[in-house]
């Protein structure tokens, strides 16, 4: 074979192994951009945990995990001696507060207001002899019978007897009266406080008897029979299947004027169907938050954004943690 058939066969092998790596190219440039984008999220559900204000021991747990519940059902017991002691303290401060204020509210005894009386009839008895005394002694005294000693001596007893009447009056008026009214207003006031207490620890004890808010399923539950747990320790999680949506991580350059209001349709793996969802929340995930970088091109950064949105009809079985699939 001759030198110029040998490179015109290079030449060909070479011509023939750039067009087949550029229709392989050209297949894999069309069928990549055939593709579509897919977007996948997943289903969430509204969650609240169950917790107690007072620290306690785990007495009896009522429910199980996958449990219904409704508002009001009983879901946990706690056991806290410490504030059964302090309802027992705060009770007899209460009463011994009551019965401050029912004495200054009531006043005196009967027995009290009795005895003032007849220490002020007495002295009123001997307020009247003196008075009299007095008078004799006054008109002896201008007769020139008497000195003026006597007199003196006469006047001076009768003024004494009469600061002494106007004395046992006044306790008689005031055990009449009972106490000021600023002692009854204190004392109404240290009744008040000591029903504030009672108040606040029976709230804790009402902590002791953990019930549902709302209902929901019971997912999770954290302690075991027997163990302790701290203030504002969760016992459980309920899971408020009927608030049930989807959130989606999406590229701005996929939003394509996606708005609060829009629907779409998302497959659900799960279930081998699509549904409807309905957009309520579009929010920026922030710089820390996943993003692609097109600045090395000449053009821009794409940041990414949470969407979120409502199924637009009930799925029955659709549970928090399913795969939601969008093609755009």
């Amino acid at each position: 074979m001759s030198a110029k058939s040998q490179h015109t066969n290079i030449l060909l092998a070479v011509f023939g192994l750039i067009a087949v790596v550029a229709i392989v190219a050209g297949i894999g440039f069309l069928a990549l951009g055939r593709a579509p984008e897919i977007i996948q999220g997943q289903v969430e559900v509204t969650e609240y945990r169950v917790s107690s204000k007072v620290p306690g021991r785990i007495l009896e747990i009522r429910v199980k995990e996958g449990d219904r519940v409704r508002k009001g059902d009983t879901l946990a017991i706690l056991e806290a001696p410490d504030i059964l002691a302090k309802q027992q303290q705060a009770e007899a401060v209460e009463s011994a507060a009551s019965a401050l204020n029912d004495q200054a509210r009531n006043g005196a005894r009967q027995e009290q207001i009795q005895g003032a009386y007849q220490l002020w009839q007495q002295a009123k008895a001997g307020l009247e002899i003196a008075e009299k005394s007095y008078n004799r002694v006054k008109r002896l005294f201008d007769e020139g019978v008497v000195s003026a000693q006597k007199a003196d001596e006469a006047l001076a007893q009768y003024k004494a007897l009469q600061a002494q009447e106007e004395a046992a009056k006044s306790q008689y008026d005031m055990a009449v009266n009972g106490a000021r009214q600023e002692e009854k207003r204190a004392a109404q006031a240290q009744l008040n406080q000591a029903k504030g207490v009672v108040s606040e620890v029976n709230s804790y004890i009402n902590e002791t008897v953990q019930i549902a808010q709302m209902d929901g399923e019971v997912s999770e539950i954290y302690p075991k029979l027997g163990e302790l747990i701290g203030t504002g320790s969760p016992i459980m999680t309920i899971a408020l299947t009927d608030d049930i949506w989807g959130t989606f991580n999406v590229r701005e350059d996929l939003l394509k004027g996606m708005k609060i209001g829009d629907t779409f349709k998302a497959y659900v793996p799960a279930f081998d169907q699509d549904i409807e969802m309905q957009i309520y929340s579009m929010k920026d995930e922030g710089s820390y938050a996943v993003w692609k970088a097109t600045k090395a091109n000449g053009q821009y950064d794409l940041k990414t954004f949470e969407v979120k949105a409502r199924p637009t009809q009930t799925l029955e079985g659709l549970r928090a943690g399913m795969s939601l699939i969008v093609e755009e």
